[in-house]
């Protein structure tokens, strides 16, 4: 009976401190008529530009930005190969940057996207370029110019640019 009192009583409270916890860390909202009146009135950063302020991307305006992205919806798994044997695998999510209005071509050719880019992932991966530092910035450069080459191939001046959204490498 003693063994399972103790666990029990830290679980209750591990819960209750967790519970308070996140009462006491959660954001208030000015929905409550208690915390409405402590809300302020005006603008605390007045006329000033706040750091985070979105801004329009340059040669687009406020309802219409100059860049789309359409994050392409499946993962890229690439096999490193060493010695005739997969020693890892190397996990990508990527987006690709294009011209406004140019997202529906990316999905409708997603099929022959993702084959020109596993192509391209494939040579990267049995150049080296997933060993060692593979994070490196001169590394993600070279990958990203490669994979933005063969997006344009397909899909022509529309794309701006390839984003590697997650990179993992689970070694096996």
């Amino acid at each position: 009976m003693k063994k399972i009192l103790l666990p029990l009583i830290l679980l209750l409270v591990g819960v209750g401190g967790g519970v308070g916890a996140g009462l006491f860390l959660f954001p208030p909202t000015h929905e409550d008529p208690a915390l409405a009146e402590c809300a302020p009135a005006t603008d605390v950063h007045g006329d000033e530009e706040h750091p985070f302020a979105e801004t329009p991307p340059p040669g687009g305006s406020e309802d219409q930005p100059a860049r789309e992205y359409a994050r392409l919806n499946n993962q890229f798994v690439v096999p490193v190969v060493d010695d005739g044997k997969v020693s890892a695998l190397v996990v990508l999510s990527l987006s690709i940057e294009v011209v406004a209005g140019a997202r529906e071509p990316v999905f409708q050719t997603e099929p022959k996207l993702r084959d020109e880019f596993l192509q391209v992932l494939f040579d990267h991966a049995n150049l080296g370029g997933f060993d060692g530092a593979f994070t490196s910035s001169q590394n993600m450069r070279s990958l990203r110019e490669a994979l933005r080459e063969a997006a344009q191939s397909t899909l022509g001046s529309q794309v701006t640019d390839v984003l590697i959204i997650d990179i993992v490498r689970q070694d096996v």
